[in-house]
């Protein structure tokens, strides 16, 4: 084992490493970890979102334009690495885009994990964040391809006889799933009602809002919560800067209101699973 520690996330597409945890890497890269994304397509199919994006030579230029919004977006959360899988964005299900043969979706299922395989052994981290397996309120096929690479890879990366052609074998430590954060979209909503302003939250998000997934780990992010706004801001073409749901409170206001990221231990070699704890390399010497 290398006395170096490494975290390595694993996301379908540029900007969703911006949503999901991007705090938590930027205090992790603070503290010297070296720090690794694996983007797996390149966002070709991600709607303009932005009014003041959505120009002719925007859309001619997205997939290169979505790629630049990737490198401003992980400089600011400080990622050390990022590699791109090199799939075609799926887009979403029973469209022209989810039976492109270029599409992460159709992708050989071999064939990805061997691709992520390669980068673990590359990268030699102890700790690896993905997908959790229950997406049913947003199944977006490349989001549900990511969670299945990343449970085979995770097993067959430390297996010296399945892709031997990856490199020298090297098992990870802990894995574990990105939550969506609904203590504090409820916090959100309510800061909203307290303050008199509109709430973005509609009655389908409140419906969601009414239940919580199970949490293990809460990483606190005091000097580490604008990271997660400013990174969501670097994908112009994605995030309207006027967007009340992402940035309808007052900065100063909304650093207080769950300055948490929260992941679930989905898998271990230095512990069981049930935990409770506040580092992603508890338990790791």
């Amino acid at each position: 084992m290398s006395d170096r520690r490494c975290l390595l996330t694993v996301h379908a597409h540029p900007d969703d490493e911006a949503s999901k945890g991007a705090g938590t890497v930027a205090r992790y890269h603070a503290d010297g970890v070296r720090t690794v994304l694996v983007c797996c397509t390149g966002g070709e199919e991600g709607d303009i979102l932005n009014p003041a994006m959505d120009t002719p030579e925007v859309r001619r230029r997205l997939p290169e334009i979505r790629r630049e919004e990737l490198d401003r977006s992980a400089s600011i959360i400080g990622y050390d690495q990022v590699v791109l899988l090199g799939y075609r964005d799926s887009g979403m299900p029973d469209t022209e885009a989810n039976s492109d043969p270029a599409s992460f979706a159709r992708a050989p299922l071999d064939e990805a994990v061997g691709r992520l395989v390669a980068v673990i052994r590359r990268e030699r981290p102890q700790v690896v964040v993905t997908y959790p397996e229950e997406q049913n309120e947003y199944p977006h096929p490349d989001h549900l391809r990511v969670h299945e690479i990343s449970m085979v890879a995770w097993e067959a990366a430390g297996d010296p006889e399945r892709y031997p052609e990856a490199g020298p074998p090297f098992a990870p430590l802990k894995l574990y799933y990105t939550m969506w954060p609904r203590q504090r979209m409820r916090a959100l909503h309510e800061k909203f009602l307290e303050l008199g302003v509109p709430s973005p939250f509609d009655d389908k998000w409140l419906a969601r809002l009414s239940r919580d997934d199970p949490v293990s780990t809460s990483i606190e992010l005091t000097g580490f919560e604008d990271v997660r706004g400013d990174a969501l801001r670097a994908h112009a073409t994605q995030v309207d800067p006027t967007s009340p749901f992402w940035f309808g409170l007052p900065p100063e206001v909304q650093r207080g209101i769950h300055p948490y990221d929260d992941f679930l231990l989905a898998r271990s070699r230095v512990g069981g699973t049930q935990v409770t704890e506040d580092d992603l390399f508890a338990g790791i010497v």
